[in-house]
């Protein structure tokens, strides 16, 4: 009896464990299944995620035709716009972006290797671009003056952060200010300026030519004959000259040396008018513009000196070493004259336009040498918008 009773206890041992072990292997399959199956829809979760994105990379180089978004830079104008379009890519009616000045001009200096061709109908466009230290007081002027010539011209202001020029939607100044930074007179910062509105302004494909202009300045023909002689020149109106005196070559500095040599310098006005080959080599230039904000300071002005400089050391064919705007000054001192309502009269904006001096356009002589002028008090605005239809016939 002991015996079969301990051998029963055995079996039943022997059962128990025999089960023990049939649990533990439903248990062990039923994790490594588990396991598998998070794996599989991990992996699965991963694969469409990298499908998606990468759709959204190629939808975000080609031209969607579904994909609609809020405006491209998250503001809260209330416009539905095709961000990723290749229109406006070309075309970017909406200045505001986040870019640093460095990342601004690397972009802007983006050339296509296919000379003289575009995948678009392209118009060529002067580009307006007004330095500012806040309102403009012309722009009233302004506004008659490119009436009716929306599709040949841009218009780019740049003034202080944080200033917001205030302006009606119908007007060709709504939302045309860019990412600004603050200037100071007669230091780099000022010729900083004048890069980052050329850099915004080679943004639209079609600008093909560049005026920089101040809140003083006004327009001494109509659209349609500035327009001509600039987009029909074959060169650039930026001053450029040497002067040996302690007013020109005495502002340079040896330290600019090896690459910058006396007999490279020049000086000019810093109310340039520029081809958008010579905008390119300017924004995308480095090497020089440094050494100007190292070396050239008060009493050197880089507005004046780097980009007559910089044009007479590598592209002085491109340019006509003059300006085309008319500034007065026989008063003497660091500033030009500034002229006041009693001044705006016919013979007075007529003698600006033919002044009896002649230059040279497209290598032949005309008297027909300046197309704007500075400086003008804002009292003036009122005579002057008198005049345009008598005088500057616009």
């Amino acid at each position: 009896m002991p015996r079969a009773r301990m051998e029963k206890e055995e079996g039943e041992k022997h059962l128990a464990l025999l089960k023990l072990m049939q649990i533990l292997s439903f248990l062990v399959v039923f994790v490594a299944g588990v396991v598998i199956g998070l794996a599989t829809t991990s992996h699965i979760s991963r694969y469409f995620t990298s499908q998606t994105e990468l759709y959204s990379l190629i939808n975000h180089f080609s031209v969607p035709t579904t994909r609609v978004e809020d405006n491209c830079t998250g503001s809260d104008i209330c416009e539905r716009k095709d961000c990723s379009s290749f229109q406006m890519f070309i075309h970017p009616d909406n200045l505001t972006h986040a870019m640093s000045d460095d990342e601004l001009f690397w972009r802007a200096s983006m050339v296509s290797k296919k000379e003289n061709y575009y995948p678009f109908k392209r118009v060529p466009k002067v580009a307006f671009m007004f330095l500012t230290r806040g309102p403009l007081p012309m722009l009233p002027l302004w506004e008659r003056f490119f009436s009716g010539h929306d599709k040949l011209f841009s218009i780019y202001v740049h003034a202080l952060p944080g200033y917001e020029l205030n302006v009606s939607s119908s007007s060709v100044f709504y939302r045309r200010q860019i990412p600004s930074q603050r200037v100071s007179w007669g230091t780099v910062s000022l010729a900083d300026a004048e890069r980052r509105l050329l850099a915004n302004a080679l943004l639209d494909f079609s600008n093909e030519r560049f005026v920089l202009l101040s809140e003083s300045c006004i327009p001494v023909y109509n659209f349609q004959t500035v327009y001509k002689y600039l987009t029909n020149s074959a060169h650039s109106f930026v001053e450029s000259y040497d002067e040996p005196t302690r007013y020109g070559r005495g502002r340079y500095s040896r330290k600019m040396l090896p690459d910058i040599k006396l007999q490279h310098w020049r000086k000019g006005s810093q109310w340039f008018e520029l081809s958008r080959a010579l905008a390119v080599y300017i924004v995308a230039d480095t090497k020089y513009y440094t050494l100007f904000k190292k070396f050239c300071k008060p009493a050197c002005y880089p507005d004046e000196h780097y980009i007559p400089t910089y044009l007479n050391m590598f592209h002085g064919s491109l340019n006509s070493n003059r300006t085309v705007t008319w500034v007065d000054w026989s008063m003497g001192g660091p500033h030009p004259a500034m002229y006041g309502p009693t001044n705006i009269t016919e013979s007075f904006i007529q003698s600006i336009r033919n002044n009896g001096t002649q230059c040279l356009y497209n290598s032949e002589i005309t008297s027909v040498c300046f197309l704007f002028a500075r400086k003008f008090a804002p009292s003036t605005l009122e005579p002057l918008l008198n005049l345009t239809s008598s005088v500057m016939k616009f």
